[in-house]
Formats: structure tokens, C-alpha cells, sequence
């Protein structure tokens, strides 16, 4: 789900996406209000996300407080944004690892909300299985909301964002 968001952020503001400058994955480097914004997408295992992030960071000289990692979030109800400043990883295995990589939980957030996890599923199974038809449209709602939330978090500061999404959910 973050890669969708972050999809949808880049395509929304005419970046193109291309191989990262470090790490493996891909960047895209686009201008918000004469500002450069770079976004990225790591292709290691979601689990070991943070090394890309954490090369890219250290490649770009850009503060732990200066990135926005967007994630899924299987605690959350599906549709429902949080953003954060900082805090723990919550259990979700990405975040972990890049708040490994950074050194520090001062790493702002935004997390999509895909739960419930059904019990029958595995937390893996679970979030790498497609959606229901008829959960389609809430999730789609929810990317579009996440890409304004990067947009308004990253021209505006993360309190913008926050006050203006996190009291919204699906």
C-alpha cells in the first residue's frame, strides 16, 4: 500500500520514476512549490526496506526528521490515515527496519489503514493478498488521501497534515 500511495503522490505531481542513485529501488525527484522532493520506493523485502533508506538518506544528507516513510498497517481500519512524528514501529516489519537503519524512532509517518487482519490469516498472507471488489473503492478513496497527505505534509509541515487527516478515516 505504500507503494501505491507514493505511486499516486509522484504521478500526481508529474515525477517520473527512475533507479534509485544508491540502494535498490527506485526515485523520482520532483519539484512542490520550487522545492525538491524526492520519493523512493526500496525493492528489498518490505522487511529489510530501511538499507535502501537508510543509503539514500545518508547519499542525500537528509535528517531522519526530513523523510516521510508511507506503510500499510493492519492495526488500523482499512481506509483510516495516521501520521506521526515519531514513535515504534507498531510491529510492522518495514518501519522496524528503517527506523533500525535511521538509528532513531524520529522518523515521521503515515500509516494506511488495511485491517482488520482476519484470523484465519497470516499477518504476510494477509497483506500481500489482493482486496475484495467491494473493498476497492474505500481503498482507492484512501490512496488519493495519502498522496494529499504527502503533498500537504511535505509543502505545508507534518502538523497540517496530521490535523487535517488523521481525524478523517474511510
Amino acid at each position: 500500500m505504500g507503494f501505491r500511495a507514493v505511486d499516486r503522490f509522484v504521478e500526481d505531481a508529474g515525477g517520473l520514476w527512475k533507479k534509485a542513485p544508491v540502494g535498490d529501488g527506485m526515485a523520482a525527484q520532483i519539484e512542490l512549490d520550487g522545492s525538491p522532493v524526492r520519493a523512493a520506493k526500496p525493492f528489498t523485502f518490505m522487511n529489510a526496506s530501511g538499507r535502501m533508506v537508510g543509503e539514500l538518506v545518508r547519499f542525500f544528507k537528509i535528517p531522519p526528521a526530513g523523510t516521510l516513510v508511507v506503510s500499510d498497517d493492519i492495526d488500523l481500519p482499512l481506509g483510516t490515515l495516521r501520521l506521526r512524528h515519531k514513535g515504534s514501529s507498531g510491529g510492522q516489519r518495514g518501519l522496524e527496519s528503517v527506523i533500525a537503519a535511521l538509528g532513531t524512532s524520529e522518523v515521521p509517518r503515515i500509516r494506511l489503514g488495511v485491517g482488520p487482519k482476519p484470523p484465519r490469516f497470516e499477518t504476510a498472507d494477509f497483506v500481500l493478498s489482493r482486496f475484495a471488489s467491494a473493498e476497492e473503492e474505500p481503498v482507492a478513496d484512501m490512496l488519493a488521501r495519502a498522496a494529499d497527505a504527502v503533498r500537504l505534509a511535505v509543502t505545508q509541515g507534518l502538523e497540517a497534515a496530521m490535523n487535517r487527516f488523521n481525524k478523517v478515516s474511510g
